[in-house]
C-alpha cells in the first residue's frame, strides 16, 4: 500500500499539526499551501491519499479534485470550515471520496484516513486460476486483476467503486442500506456522510450501465437502499 499522504492546506498551523500525527500513526507527509502546487504535487508525486482544504489561495479545492479526477482515482478527503450542504455534495460530485468538516478530532481524521486508504487486497496464490467469471449480463470479473469488465473491454473504476460493486456483487439481489455500505465499503459508522454513498452510486452507475436512468445491475430498493441485480 502507498503510505503517502498529500496535505493542501494554506494554514501552516493546521498542516503542520496534520502531518505531524498522520506521521506518528507511520504514514510519510508531504504538504502544500496553495491550489497550484497541490495539484503539481498531487499528479507528479503518486500520493496514496490526498488531504484536500477547499479554501485555498490559487486553485480552489474543487478545481483541484476535479483537475486530480481527470488523471487519477486517488483517493481524496476533502478538509473544509464550510457547512453548507451545497459545498459537501459539489465536492462529493467532483469525486472526493469523503468530506471532513473542521474542527474534527485527529482520531476521527485517522480513522477517515484509514478507511480511504485501503485498497483491494491481491488474492492468495491459489485462490484464483485468472480466468474471468461472470457476475450478471455483460459483467465479468477477474479477481486476479482486481479488474471488473463489460463486454470484455475493463471498465475504468475506482477503488471505491470496484469495492461497492464486488460488496453487492457477492450476495446478488439482496438489499443493503446506505449505512450498511458505509460501514462496510468505507469501513467506519456513521463517521461519514451518507450521501457519499449515493454519489458513488451514482458515478458507478455512469460507468456500468447502460441507461443509468434505468440501471440493470445497481438496482435502489427505494426507503431502503441499493442491491446488485443477479437478472433472475
Amino acid at each position: 500500500m502507498n503510505n503517502k499522504i498529500l496535505i493542501v492546506e494554506d494554514e501552516t498551523a493546521i498542516a503542520d499539526i496534520l502531518a505531524f500525527n498522520l506521521e506518528r500513526e507511520g504514514y510519510e507527509t508531504e504538504t502544500a499551501y496553495d491550489g497550484n502546487d497541490g495539484l503539481k504535487k498531487a499528479l507528479e508525486g503518486d500520493p496514496g491519499l490526498i488531504l484536500l482544504d477547499v479554501m485555498l489561495p490559487g486553485l480552489d479545492g474543487f478545481e483541484v479534485c476535479r483537475r486530480v479526477r481527470e488523471q487519477s482515482e486517488v483517493p481524496i478527503l476533502m478538509l473544509t470550515a464550510r457547512e453548507e450542504e451545497s459545498d459537501k455534495v459539489a465536492g462529493l460530485e467532483l469525486g472526493a471520496d469523503d468530506y471532513i468538516t473542521k474542527p474534527f478530532s485527529m482520531r476521527e481524521l485517522v480513522a477517515r484516513v484509514r478507511a480511504n486508504m485501503r485498497r483491494v487486497p491481491a488474492p492468495d496464490a491459489g485462490e484464483t486460476d485468472g480466468q474471468a467469471r461472470r457476475l450478471a449480463g455483460a459483467l465479468t470479473i477477474s479477481e486476479d486483476k482486481s479488474e471488473i469488465c463489460k463486454n470484455g473491454k475493463p471498465l475504468d473504476l475506482s477503488v471505491r467503486e470496484y469495492e461497492i460493486l464486488t460488496f453487492l456483487a457477492a450476495v446478488p439481489d439482496k438489499v443493503f442500506s446506505r449505512e450498511e455500505l458505509m460501514e462496510k465499503v468505507w469501513g467506519y459508522e456513521y463517521y461519514g456522510d451518507l450521501r457519499a454513498v449515493d454519489v458513488a452510486i451514482r458515478r458507478l452507475r455512469e460507468k456500468l450501465e447502460d441507461n443509468p436512468a434505468q440501471p440493470q445491475y445497481i438496482i435502489t430498493k427505494r426507503g431502503l437502499g441499493y442491491y446488485f441485480s443477479s437478472g433472475n
